[in-house]
C-alpha cells in the first residue's frame, strides 16, 4: 500500500443507516473506492406494490472509475440483494465474497440472466492490496455461515467495519476470530463501523448452543407432525434441526423456495453433509405423522409463504392435522409482530398447538449481538472514532452512549445520515460535506421508475379509491355531447349511492360547459380544472378525497 496522506479518506453510506436494511458503505482515496455490501430493504406496508428498496446508485455511477471492488460481509439479503440491480446500473470489475454469500449471489444473477462471473472467494486468510488501499477479514459470528468484519487500512488510518455480528461463546458453528480483533485493536484504529441492530437490548445475546437444546427438547415430547418455521438463511440452525430429526427417527421435508435454495447451496459448499433424511413432500405423505417434519418458511408471518399457506389452508401439498406441532425457532422482526399473531391466531383455530421463543423456551437466538457484546467489540477494536451503521437513529444513539461509557469521548462518536461523508486526515476524523442520497424503488422489474409522487397517488387510491369520469366533447365546436359517464373502484357502493353519483356527475357538466365557453380554452387547463373542482366537491360532499380521473374523448362532427 502506498501511502499518501496529503489527502483524505472519505467514509459515507450510501444505505443503512437510519434503517435495518439496504447496506451499503464506501471508503474511497484518492482514485480508489471500495463499496462494502449491497443490500435490499423489504418495504413496510405504506410502500404499496413496491417490492424493494435499493440504495441510490448516482455516486457511484459517477465515479465508478475508481472502484476496486465489492466487498461481501455475508450473504443476508439486507448485504446482497441489491446486486443484481447495481450490476445493471454500475460496472463493478470484482465482487469479493466469503463462500456461501458467493454462491447465494452467483444464484441470484444466475436466475436473473445476469452473466457476471467475476466473483472472487475469500476467507480469513485473504488479503487484497491495491494502490492506496489495502484489505482483509475477521471472522465473525453471526446467523448464517461465513460471516466476517472488514479491515480496510487506508494513508490515513486503519478502519474496520464490523458486519453483523454477536459473540457467542458456544457456538453451533465457528467462534469469531476475538484473538485477530485484539491484535488489530492494539495496532490501532482510527475508525470503528458497528451494527447497532440490538443496541437497545440489555446483557448478552442467548447462545445458539441453548436453542440446540431447547429444539431437541420439544423434538424429543412431541408424538404428532413437527412444522418448524425458521429463517431460511440460518443454515447451522438448519443443520442442527436436520440432525435433531434424524435422532428422532424423523424425515425431514423442506417447504418454500428460499428454504430449498439455501439448503441447497448449504449442501453445495458443505454446511450440510448428511443428506439422507430429507425426502419429498411425496414420500413424506406414506409416512405416520410421528416420522415427519416440516420445514419451511414463514417464520415472520409472510402471507405468500409456505406456513402462512398451510394456515389458512391454502397449500397445495400440506394440511393441518389436530396433532400437529408448529415450532416458530424466530422472533418477530419490527413490523412483523401482526402478521406473526395472524398465523397464530390461524393456528389456534386449527386447534393445532404452538411454541413460540419465550423466556421459557429459548428457541431462537438473534444473530445480532446486545450491548455488552457491542461493548465487547469496542473493547477489542478500541477505535479513536466510532460511526454506528446498520441501525434505525435511536439505536445509533443508543449505540454511542455505550462508546461514551467505554470511554470514547461524544465528539469522537457520529450519528450520520445515508450521504453524509467522514473524513479522515492523519488519524483525525471529522465531518465533510453531504451529498443527495435517496431511496429507490424496485416494482417488478423495473428500477426507480416508481417515485413518491407515484407512492402518493397508490396511498389515495388504496384509502379513498378512485372516480373516472368520462366526458364526449366536441372540441371544434366546444360541446359537451351527451352526459358525464362516472366510473369509480373503491370509493363508494354505486348502487346505494346513486343521488352523490347524479351531484357529481351534475357538478362536472357544470364545469365542463363554463371551460367550454372561456375563449382561451385550454385542453389541458380542461382536465386540471375538472379535477380541481370535483375534487373540492366530492371532498366537501362525503370527507374523501379520491383520485379523480378526467377522460376527455373529442368527438368528430361530420360537417
Amino acid at each position: 500500500m502506498k501511502i499518501n496522506n496529503k489527502i483524505d479518506t472519505k467514509v459515507f453510506a450510501l444505505g443503512g443507516l437510519g434503517e435495518v436494511g439496504k447496506n451499503m458503505y464506501c471508503v474511497m482515496h484518492g482514485n480508489e473506492l471500495i463499496i462494502i455490501d449491497s443490500g435490499v430493504l423489504f418495504p413496510e406496508s405504506d410502500l404499496l406494490g413496491i417490492d424493494y428498496v435499493i440504495p441510490d446508485y448516482t455516486f457511484l455511477k459517477e465515479n465508478e472509475d475508481k472502484i476496486k471492488g465489492l466487498f461481501i460481509t455475508h450473504g443476508h439479503e439486507d448485504h446482497i440483494g441489491s446486486i443484481p440491480f447495481l450490476l445493471q446500473t454500475v460496472n463493478i470489475p470484482v465482487i469479493y465474497a466469503p463462500n456461501q454469500a458467493a454462491n447465494l449471489i452467483k444464484k441470484k444473477l444466475s436466475e436473473r440472466n445476469l452473466g457476471y462471473d467475476n466473483i472472487v472467494i475469500f476467507d480469513e486468510k485473504s488479503r487484497y492490496k491495491f494502490k492506496y488501499l489495502d484489505v482483509e477479514f475477521i471472522s465473525t459470528t453471526h446467523s448464517i455461515p461465513d460471516s466476517f468484519a472488514i479491515v480496510v487500512h487506508t494513508p490515513n488510518g486503519t478502519i474496520v467495519e464490523t458486519g453483523d455480528f454477536k459473540f457467542d461463546l458456544t457456538p453451533i458453528g465457528p467462534m469469531a476470530d476475538l484473538h485477530k480483533m485484539a491484535r488489530i485493536g492494539s495496532e490501532g484504529v482510527t475508525l470503528l463501523m458497528s451494527e447497532s441492530t440490538n443496541a437497545e437490548k440489555e446483557g448478552l445475546s442467548i447462545s445458539e448452543s441453548r436453542v440446540d437444546a431447547a429444539l431437541g427438547d420439544l423434538f424429543s415430547r412431541q408424538t404428532g407432525r413437527i412444522i418448524v418455521a425458521t429463517f431460511a438463511s440460518n443454515v447451522y440452525r438448519l443443520k442442527h434441526i436436520i440432525e435433531t430429526a434424524k435422532r428422532n427417527h424423523r424425515k425431514v421435508v423442506l417447504f418454500g423456495r428460499s428454504m430449498e435454495t439455501q439448503v441447497e447451496i448449504a449442501i453445495q459448499s458443505g454446511y450440510i453433509e448428511d443428506t439422507s433424511t430429507i425426502i419429498t413432500p411425496e414420500e413424506a405423505n406414506k409416512l405416520k405423522p410421528e416420522e415427519v417434519c416440516l420445514l419451511c418458511t414463514g417464520s415472520q408471518g409472510e402471507p405468500l409463504a409456505a406456513l402462512s399457506r398451510i394456515a389458512n389452508g391454502t397449500h397445495r401439498q400440506i394440511k393441518l392435522l389436530p396433532s400437529d406441532t408448529v415450532i416458530f425457532s424466530s422472533s418477530p422482526i419490527p413490523g412483523n409482530a401482526e402478521a406473526v399473531a395472524n398465523t397464530l391466531n390461524l393456528l389456534a383455530l386449527k386447534g393445532v398447538k404452538t411454541y413460540t421463543n419465550t423466556t421459557l423456551n429459548d428457541i431462537h437466538s438473534s444473530g445480532h449481538g446486545n450491548q455488552e457484546e457491542l461493548k465487547l467489540m469496542l473493547r477489542l477494536i478500541k477505535p479513536k472514532y466510532l460511526m454506528p451503521i446498520h441501525g434505525e437513529y435511536r439505536m445509533l444513539r443508543e449505540h454511542t452512549d455505550l462508546a461514551v461509557a467505554c470511554g470514547l469521548k461524544r465528539e469522537n462518536t457520529f450519528i450520520l445520515q445515508n450521504g453524509d461523508v467522514l473524513s479522515i486526515l492523519n488519524g483525525k476524523v471529522k465531518r465533510d460535506n453531504s451529498f443527495p442520497c435517496y431511496d429507490v424503488y424496485v416494482d417488478g422489474n423495473r428500477i426507480g421508475d416508481v417515485g413518491s409522487v407515484v407512492i402518493k397517488d397508490r396511498k389515495i387510491m388504496s384509502r379513498d379509491g378512485i372516480l373516472v369520469l368520462l366526458c364526449n366533447i366536441n372540441l371544434k365546436k366546444k360541446l359537451l355531447l351527451g352526459k358525464v359517464q362516472i366510473a369509480t373502484r373503491g370509493f363508494i357502493l354505486v348502487n346505494e349511492n346513486e343521488a352523490l353519483l347524479k351531484q357529481i356527475e351534475n357538478k362536472a357538466t357544470e364545469v365542463i360547459i363554463k371551460e367550454l365557453q372561456n375563449k382561451k380554452f385550454s385542453y389541458n387547463e380542461l382536465k386540471s380544472i375538472i379535477t380541481t373542482e370535483v375534487n373540492s366537491y366530492v371532498l366537501a360532499k362525503t370527507g374523501r378525497k379520491p383520485i379523480i380521473l378526467p377522460v376527455l374523448m373529442d368527438i368528430k362532427s361530420n360537417d
